[in-house]
């Protein structure tokens, strides 16, 4: 494959984009859903520098120290972009308070306006996906995008990689939370026979089937619909096709038009099940709370098994 061309700095500058610029030039006049949530290796390239991009690498600190996209910034899951562990007790992952998220945004240079681009390294699929909803919760999904492939994608492309870390400038986001976007088990229970609502377990068929337990339970919540989030990425980490996410979503029940709303073990792989609904244009919520927190209130349970 074609190596990547190195965009000098100067150049990169000349090419940067207003506020807007995901939903202007760089895409298709009739951009879908899926245009607008992923970009490919030639767009970061063409883009990197750009003053308005920032780029977030997530996954395990030392494989960040060793490689990562230049400008990368480091993205922690588990510091400041999920609420302090409670060591034990309560739930595994949470949103984080607004105050904690805009200032953990804010120290990595991120502001109010331009694009900020995810990727994963190694294989960090869905804690990935869990950033881009925490972003999306804190009310900057419009402007947020994935590095389709993460950083296996940039480097099999002949991507530059770099050990040196950045310095952001801080910056000055606002966080405007959508309490929406997440749901409790009471929401998911008055909503489970909802017409234009549909449940999906993002967990593996095993604990959606009943055949191992999850919390002391075997099964999943009522009348859900399974699908496991590995089925969503190929060989090489890429979300599948639209026409294969389709038929993934109809096999789990979910109709065109549906509010898919997700759950799985304690709120993770469910975010790589939304992604992939958005992608094809639906509405999502998230159950954050997740099957932790269904077994935790001895709510029942169904199985296939």
């Amino acid at each position: 494959m074609a190596r990547i061309p190195r965009i000098p700095v100067m150049c990169a500058v000349a090419l940067a984009l207003p506020i807007l610029f995901i939903s202007a030039p760089t895409l298709p006049a009739q951009a879908g859903p899926r245009d607008r949530l992923l970009v490919a290796v030639d767009w970061l390239a063409q883009h990197l520098r750009d003053q308005d991009v920032v780029v977030l690498h997530v996954g395990n600190a030392d494989d960040y120290a060793r490689e990562h996209i230049p400008g990368a910034v480091f993205a922690d899951l588990r510091a400041g972009l999920s609420a302090p562990s409670s060591h034990g007790e309560g739930l595994v992952l949470e949103m984080p308070d607004s105050a904690l998220l805009e200032t953990t945004l804010r120290a990595m240079g991120i502001g109010d306006r331009g694009t900020i681009v995810v990727y994963w390294g190694s294989e960090w699929v869905t804690p990935t996906t869990r950033v881009l909803y925490t972003l999306l919760w804190g009310g900057l999904g419009d402007r947020t995008v994935l590095l389709d492939g993460g950083l296996g994608a940039w480097k099999a492309a002949g991507g530059e990689i770099t050990a040196e870390v950045p310095a952001p400038s801080p910056g000055a986001v606002t966080v405007r939370p959508q309490p929406a976007r997440v749901v409790t088990a009471d929401w998911v229970q008055a909503h489970a026979a909802t017409p234009g609502y549909r449940i999906v377990d993002g967990r593996a068929a095993a604990f959606y089937d009943g055949i191992r337990e999850d919390r002391g339970k075997a099964g999943h919540i009522p009348g859900a619909g399974g699908l496991p989030w590995t089925q969503l990425v190929d060989e090489e980490l890429r979300f599948r096709s639209p026409a294969e996410l389709r038929a993934l979503f109809d096999a789990a029940g979910v109709k065109p038009g549906d509010t898919v709303v997700a759950y799985c073990h304690i709120g993770q792989y469910a975010t790589a099940v939304i992604f992939a609904a958005r992608t094809l244009g639906h509405e999502i919520v998230l159950y954050d709370g997740a099957f932790q927190d269904w077994a935790a209130r001895g709510l029942p349970v169904e199985s296939s098994n």
